[in-house]
């Protein structure tokens, strides 16, 4: 199950210095995997970026997802929150999360 978590718009000073003509909008999502039981109460979670891209009649859509990422449901939330805060997008998500792989266990 997909659950909303928050979403913004990239900054049009940004758009203009990339000469970009179209508003870009980032939606992020906490992914609760309900199927998959780690204790008897636990979830998996996990994280979605989808990239909408208003240029043209329709929409550009692009997202990724990590499915399963973390037992912790606080952890997911404040990698959303740093994601979201820096307005990283699908196509790099995979690149930050790696990074931060090495300190989840301290964010």
């Amino acid at each position: 199950m997909n659950v909303f978590f928050g979403s913004i718009f990239i900054k049009k000073e940004e758009l203009k210095e990339a000469k970009i003509n179209y508003p870009i909008k980032l939606e992020y999502y906490k992914i609760i995997n309900e199927d998959e039981f780690i204790n008897k109460d636990k979830f998996k979670f996990g994280i979605k970026i989808v990239k909408t891209e208003y240029k043209g009649e329709k929409p550009n859509i692009e997202e990724k997802s990590i499915t399963y990422l973390s037992n912790d449901e606080g952890k997911i939330e404040k990698i959303l929150n740093i994601l979201k805060n820096n307005e990283v997008t699908p196509i790099c998500m995979q690149e930050i999360i790696y990074e931060f792989s090495k300190s989840l266990l301290h964010i």
